[in-house]
């Protein structure tokens, strides 16, 4: 009996301390994780009851909270809601969170470590928990014109101070309002979000950032950085440039899109290939110079890295090991090179910025409800991409390209504006992807545009960079300098 009972006592400590083991793990090692599951009833409920801090541009907020007269205690709001929905995401008591609400969630319902003073003054004087604000590096007015600029449209428009990396616009179009998924009637929310994820035109997808798109021509500037940097180009260099680029491996030739020479010539200086922007010449290009040369100077750009942690950007890519062919389509931004608006914002930028790439950012700074600056970003260079000399030349060769080639529609009076079209083929069962580039002024840089149109809706033969997106570069570079 003795031998029984005490068999059943080891075994009872083993359970008990098992049991303290394990509730010694939850909460030391995965107390967060737990606490930040979508599933979590209480810890929602709890979070629901927090004055959880406004989103802001300057002093204007973009998502705020509101006092409630339901079971939750604030109701979160989002005053122009589709604007500015790429970059506040949504804050829902059943899907959880995304973008700023979810990068910033410590911070905007003030359990972040960096305010455990804060937290515990609250505690001292009896004060409920208030989250900090988030300030961010949006230009409304730029916004504004880009969002305006896409309406009946699908794609994106990203805007970036080239000195410092601020992101000044990041619009995504169609759009969506978090507002329907911020809402306290759960049944009216869970209807929006079917709506919106099963909506076919993908109103909840960051166009700008968070997909991929051929870049086509406006890749082109890469490809004349690479040039220009290997020593054996300058901006008058004469390039092979036929109608017809005769390719080795295969019977399909490089051509250009008017079908016929660059420029009326058959051997157009680098400036007059941007200009007119000819697929031969660029072909022959990189053929040249080689794959390798290409990516390296892609990677210095930023193809390759993650950017933008507040919304998880995903990374551009270069084509790890293409043949001749490929390489000659790789240098006009076609075959695998994939693109954000983002990246092809920094490019430009880069180009803006004496060749020094800056790392691109939205948050500006997180504030306590007493206005003490929690954090607050310094700008921070990212690569140098080119030498200024280069950037130089490039500048004068985009500059070009405005006031004399295809990028006319972007032209600004009194100001001189510097860009790149494109126009990048993707199958015959969809339109073309219209781009343009651009940065002004061009001789003192306030602000870098990149707009890709996935589709606009007209006939397949008006569809170009500069008829579709220059217009609307145009109006948020106006937007920006105060024009």
């Amino acid at each position: 009996m003795n031998s029984a009972i005490r068999r059943l006592a080891v075994a009872a400590i083993i359970l008990m301390l098992a049991l303290m083991a394990n509730s010694t793990y939850l909460q030391a090692f995965r107390a967060g994780e737990l606490n930040g599951r979508n599933d979590n009833r209480r810890v929602r409920d709890d979070q629901f009851s927090v004055n959880r801090g406004p989103i802001l541009i300057g002093s204007t907020p973009i998502a705020q909270s509101k006092p409630s007269d339901d079971r939750f205690e604030f109701q979160r709001s989002y005053p122009s809601g589709p604007v500015f929905a790429p970059v506040t995401g949504y804050y829902s008591y059943l899907y959880g969170r995304s973008a700023i609400e979810l990068t910033q969630n410590s911070q905007l319902n003030g359990s972040d470590p960096s305010m455990v003073f804060r937290r515990v003054v609250d505690v001292v004087t009896d004060r409920r928990q208030q989250g900090a604000s988030v300030s961010l590096t949006l230009n409304a007015a730029a916004q504004q014109a880009a969002y305006k600029g896409l309406a009946g449209k699908k794609g994106a428009v990203v805007a970036i101070e080239p000195k410092t990396g601020k992101v000044l616009a990041l619009v995504s179009r169609p759009s969506y309002d978090p507002n329907e998924l911020a809402g306290h009637d759960l049944t009216k929310v869970s209807a929006a979000w079917k709506r919106l994820t099963e909506d076919p035109d993908k109103p909840m997808s960051n166009r700008a950032i968070k997909e991929l798109y051929p870049p086509g021509s406006t890749f082109k500037l890469v490809t004349s950085a690479a040039a220009l940097s290997s020593g054996k180009y300058t901006p008058e260099t004469k390039v092979h440039s036929p109608a017809e680029l005769p390719l080795p491996q295969t019977t399909v030739p490089l051509v250009n899109e008017n079908g016929r020479n660059c420029g009326g010539s058959d051997n157009a200086t680098l400036t007059v290939a941007l200009r007119n922007s000819c697929n031969t010449a660029f072909g022959t290009i990189g053929l040249d110079l080689g794959p390798d040369a290409l990516r390296e100077q892609a990677e210095k750009f930023g193809f390759g890295e993650r950017q933008l942690p507040e919304l998880g950007a995903v990374a551009s890519q270069f084509p790890t090991d293409p043949n001749q062919p490929q390489t000659a389509q790789s240098a006009i931004g076609q075959f695998d090179v994939r693109a954000t608006p983002l990246q092809m914002a920094m490019v430009a930028a880069g180009i803006a910025n004496q060749g020094d790439v800056m790392k691109p950012y939205l948050v500006q700074s997180v504030r306590t409800a007493d206005l003490k600056t929690v954090s607050e970003t310094k700008p921070e260079s990212l690569h140098q991409a080119i030498t200024p000399e280069v950037a130089s030349q490039l500048t004068a060769m985009m500059v070009d390209v405005v006031e004399n080639g295809t990028g006319k529609p972007g032209r600004i009076d009194g100001v001189q504006v510097a860009g790149k079209t494109g126009t990048a083929q993707t199958s015959k069962e969809k339109p073309p992807f219209a781009w343009f580039t651009s940065f002004a002024p061009a001789n003192d840089p306030k602000v870098a545009v990149a707009v890709m149109i996935e589709d606009a809706n007209v006939a397949r033969d008006d569809i170009s960079g500069g008829a579709l997106a220059a217009p609307i570069a145009k109006s948020v570079m106006e937007a920006v300098l105060g024009q």
